[in-house]
Order: C-alpha cells, then structure tokens, then sequence
C-alpha cells in the first residue's frame, strides 16, 4: 500500500453511478419494507411514498449543485464546509454507523436467504461468507465494485418491472386470477385511509429508510468520470425511477391483495407471485431477494470505507485511513469496516430477533439527520458559490426550507412516539457520545 497517493481511484462510468444510487435505495425497504408499511397505514401509504420522492428530490438536487459548485468535494467534505469540524465529524460518524448496522443486518438476511436453499448449513457460516464476498468485491478496482453494484442493482430492477408488468395482467383480468374487484381492495377493508391521517404519518420512518441510499450519489462522485455532465442527468433520472418502482408495486401489492391480508412473515412479492401461479416462483423471489440484501450490504462497504477515508482526510478521523493500495481502493478503511461488520454478524446471530428489529429502526433516524444536514449545508453554501451552478434548485430557499421543516417535523414526531423509544434512545445516545468526542478529538 502507498501513502503518498491520497486520490480515490476515478474508475466509476455514469451507468455505475446512477445504478450505486438506485441499489442503494432499492433493497429490503421495497422487497420487505412494503408489509411494514402497508399493515402501518393500508393503502393510504402511496402517499407517504409520494411526499418522500418530492423531499427526496429536493435533498438530492441540493446535494448536486453543491457538488457542482464546488468540485471534488463529497459529502463529507461539503458539510465540513458549511458547518465545521464538529458538526461535520458527528454527521460522518453518524452516516459510518447507519450503514454498519444496516450491512450487518443485510448480510444476516443474506445467509437467512441462502439456508432457503442449503438449510443443513449454520446461519453464521452463510452469512461469513456472504460478507467474505462482499469484502472481496470492495478490496479490487473501484470500477469492478461498480460494474458489480451495475448486474446486482440490474437483477432487483428488472424483477421490479416483471412484478409491475405481472400484477397489470393480473388487475386487468389478462391473466387468470382471484381478482374481480380490485378497487374494492383500495377502498375497501376500512378504507383509503383504514388508520387515519395519523396511521399514513407514522409509515414515514419506513420510507426514510427505504429512500436512504440516495446520499450514495453524493460519497461517489468523487471517483466518477466527468462528474459535471453526469450529475444532473443521474440525479433526475435516479429520483423518478425509484418513486416509480415504489409506486406502482405499492398500488399492484394493494390491488391484488386487501392491505389487512398482506403477512409479515413473507415478502409481499412472494405472495403476489404466488397467486400468479408461476412456476418455481419462491425460488425466483429468493434469488432476488439475496441479490437485493447483498447489493445493499455492497453498497454499505464502499460507503463506509469511503466516509472514514473523507474524515480522515479533515482529521476527524485517524490519518491511518488515508492509506490507499495501488489501485487507489481505500483498503485500511475498508478492513476497519468489514472487522465491525464481522463483529456485527456475530452479535446478531447470538441476539434474538427482537435486538434486530430495534437496531433497524435507528437507520430510518439517522437517514433524516443526513438529509437535514445536506440541505442545510445547502442553505448555507449557496451564497459562497464562485461560479453559479448549471443544474440549480427551484424556488430557492423556500424548497429547501420546506424540506428541511418537513424532515425536522418527522423526526421529532417520531422521537416523540412510544413506540419507538429503543430506536430513538439509541440514536439520541449515539448522537451525544459523537457530540462529546468531537470536543476531544477537537482539543
């Protein structure tokens, strides 16, 4: 390894970009998420999904002509910018731990996935060598991780649209089924809204979680080609597809099944393959389903090793992780981060279900707290910028004052609901702890 290169390898194609950002909000959230959010809120949830893609869209554009702005500058670095030191090394520790957690949980739902297949086989020993993949993967060229990140996110987007195009030939009676009312399914069974107004809120925490991903855009940049011309075109065209795929299967799953029907135990999707009568249908959905947890635990990798490499760089993480190999891979970063996913795996494996459960709900807290922070910075650096970028966002600063007001009056009713005290405690916990050592590391 050398320590005089200090440069991430710029080996990512426009193609890798825009599929790292889709992989990273297209996993569990949509391929089991969905059961989560509909039993929460019914079928009223397509609305939560809707205002999520619209404060989506403006957290992602800021993040884009920031990125435009200012050259070379990820994440990370853009917030250091705005906000300094401190803030900036309790956001960046604060993002390395989300996806700790969340790639810990996805490489445990991985091996669950393959014992579907190879069930004489220990859940530990599936799982460790799902994550010896997934390291192997990250140690090698970043344009392999990319080209990777491009067949797994591939695989999950076109089962996505064969459900999309599955369920219209199902609710149009094309093919043969149960179904012969399905707007009886939307407003049927207590209803559009079957929980209120109250019950679609509360589906938000899901939907954070399930949009967070789209920051990856925003930690990649820095080694993708021509940066200036594929942003804008990545980011628009990134936000329109994934309300789509979230959309669409949402209103298929509650047409084609009554929201009160949807199980917890099995993916909604299974279930609507399943009604469809296609053969061999549960191993299909399996094979998608690992792909989609092992394309998130890939992308969780390359986002933390790349987040402890820009903290290192602003001192706010140890120098050691500024050594890069030869191939200009962030290997000390990413050796931390497979040692505490290891750990991870193994704690999760000894833990009940139930330590899971709670551990998954912080993601959805700390993905709030990074969109806050991103259009903050926003609204901050925007008077600074030297050159006026080409892909703006509209109807500055009242959009991104909006969107920040909306995530802040999220996470607080959330903070506030007990149901989520573990989830909450932990993430308000974790955040004084990096409050504390961002005075030390500081001094």
């Amino acid at each position: 390894m050398e320590n005089k290169q200090q440069n991430l390898n710029r080996g990512l194609l426009p193609r890798h970009v825009q599929f790292i950002a889709l992989a990273g909000m297209i996993g569990t959230g949509i391929f089991k998420g969905s059961s989560d959010t509909l039993n929460i809120a019914g079928p009223s949830v397509v609305l939560a999904y809707l205002i999520g893609g619209l404060i989506l869209l403006i957290v992602m554009i800021s993040l884009g002509e920031m990125a435009l702005a200012f050259p070379n500058l990820n994440v990370q670095h853009l917030v250091n910018k705005a906000f300094g030191f401190q803030f900036s090394f309790i956001v960046g520790w604060l993002y390395w731990i989300n996806w700790i957690i969340v790639t810990v949980v996805e490489l445990l739902a991985a091996g669950s996935f393959l014992q579907y297949w190879f069930p004489s086989l220990p859940l530990w020993l599936l799982s460790l060598l799902c994550a010896a993949i997934i390291v192997a993967i990250n140690l090698i060229q970043v344009k392999f991780y990319g080209e990777m990140e491009f067949w797994f996110a591939s695989i999950k987007i076109l089962a996505l649209i064969a459900f999309i195009l599955l369920g219209a030939l199902l609710l149009t009676g094309i093919l043969p089924s149960h179904i012969h009312d399905p707007i009886a399914n939307y407003i049927g069974h207590g209803g559009f809204f079957p929980h209120g107004i109250s019950g679609t809120f509360s589906a938000f925490l899901v939907v954070m979680f399930s949009y967070g991903g789209a920051e990856l855009i925003g930690v990649a940049i820095t080694e993708t080609k021509d940066s200036e011309q594929v942003l804008p075109k990545v980011i628009k065209g990134t936000v329109w597809r994934v309300i789509i795929f979230y959309i669409f299967p949402i209103l298929i799953i509650c047409g084609i099944i009554p929201w009160n029907k949807v199980s917890g135990a099995d993916s909604p999707f299974v279930q609507v393959f399943s009604i469809s009568g296609l053969h061999g249908a549960a191993n299909i959905m399996n094979f998608v389903l690992l792909t989609a947890v092992l394309s998130a635990a890939n992308s969780g990798i390359y986002a933390t090793s790349r987040t402890l490499f820009s903290m290192a760089q602003t001192g706010e993480a140890p120098k050691g992780l500024l050594k890069i190999s030869k191939k200009g891979i962030p290997v000390t970063g990413i050796i931390m981060t497979s040692i505490c996913i290891l750990i991870g795996v193994f704690l999760a494996y000894l833990s009940p279900n139930q330590v899971i459960s709670y551990l998954m709900t912080i993601p959805g807290f700390t993905v709030i707290l990074i969109w806050i922070s991103i259009c903050s910075a926003q609204l901050k650096l925007r008077s600074q910028y030297k050159t006026k970028p080409s892909f703006q966002l509209k109807w500055f600063p009242y959009t991104t004052i909006i969107a920040i007001c909306s995530l802040l009056f999220i996470f607080v009713a959330f903070m506030m609901n007990g149901g989520n005290v573990i989830g909450s405690t932990v993430c308000l916990l974790t955040v004084l702890v990096l409050f504390v050592f961002s005075y030390i590391v500081k001094s």
